[in-house]
């Protein structure tokens, strides 16, 4: 047996070791993740993305965190409203480690602590709402639940992006008088909505009668006014031709000859109105003597010389 076998033995195991060693001591670090290292048990560094070596024997990595946005999910829960309605609240919760090492030191699981605190901060704001508020301030309800949990986070390295309600289940009976309630609702809309449009109808209607009663009156003004201002006209027309018959006829009397013209133009109208004063089966009483036209067209003569 050769003497040097143990030896060789030896320094295969150790060679064996160092490159084992000197493998687990080599790190590369993925981006938008980061390794808590601890040397001897106590917190050394945090290792970031890229290339890292860390002293054999003596440093280790403890804890790995992922920067990245989390997506966790928040198991459904009973909750009681103001008014005593129960109701099943589930949701999503977003958050993001911003400091490892109290990610790793702060509390044992930050996800598990996220999810309670999001849970009992839920049933605290649903018990402050009404039922029908509630399904009315999912957007107040998330607001403060995020608001509430990232303080509360904060000691942990953790922040709290944002939390959605995913659903919100009542009962079959509450749901059945929510239904009812809402058709209720939806029937009363559209009866007033019914009768406004029956009373703008009418007033539309009796606006229209009302135009058309104006326009009419308006139409009958102006024609009254039309006819009045027509005879009017035709008076003052009539006058001035007779005005005028007058005074050619006064002036015509004055000249040469006019007088016996007269006198011959009155004894003319004088006959024509004696023989259409008779008529058959009548019987006329006149002042004058009509065999005496002579007398008559003197009477006619004096009034034309205005004696």
């Amino acid at each position: 047996m050769n003497p040097l076998a143990p030896l060789f033995v030896m320094l295969a195991v150790f060679a064996f070791v160092f490159v084992i060693t000197l493998f687990r001591s080599v790190r590369v670090v993925p981006n938008r993740t980061a390794l808590i290292v601890e040397r001897l048990g106590k917190y050394s560094r945090t290792l970031e993305a890229g290339f890292h070596v860390l002293f054999p024997f003596l440093d280790r990595v403890r804890y790995r965190q992922t920067l990245k946005e989390q997506a966790i999910d928040v198991p459904a829960q009973d909750c009681f409203t103001k008014d005593n309605v129960q109701v099943r609240v589930d949701g999503v919760l977003y958050l993001q480690v911003m400091d490892p090492k109290k990610a790793s030191y702060g509390i044992r699981d930050y996800s598990y602590a996220t999810v309670l605190l999001a849970q009992t901060t839920m049933r605290s704001v649903i018990g402050q709402l009404e039922l029908d508020n509630t399904f009315e301030a999912r957007e107040q309800i998330n607001a403060t639940v995020v608001k509430a949990v990232d303080e509360a986070s904060d000691p942990w390295g953790v922040k709290v992006t944002r939390y959605e309600i995913q659903n919100i289940r009542v009962s079959e009976s509450i749901m059945d008088a929510m239904e009812a309630q809402m058709k209720a609702e939806r029937e009363k809309r559209a009866e007033i909505a019914r009768s406004l449009g029956e009373m703008e109808t009418k007033i539309n209607l009796s606006k229209a009668a009302y135009e058309e009663a104006v326009n009419l009156s308006e139409g009958e003004k102006q024609r009254m006014v039309n006819e009045a201002e027509g005879e009017a006209n035709e008076i003052v027309a009539v006058a001035r031709a007779t005005a005028e018959g007058i005074r050619k006829v006064a002036e015509s009397v004055t000249m040469k000859g006019g007088e016996e013209a007269a006198n011959l133009r009155l004894s003319e109208n004088w006959i024509d109105a004696v023989g259409g004063i008779a008529k058959s089966g009548s019987r006329v009483i006149i002042s004058s003597d009509l065999t005496d036209l002579r007398d008559v067209i003197g009477k006619a003569s004096r009034m034309i010389k205005g004696e």
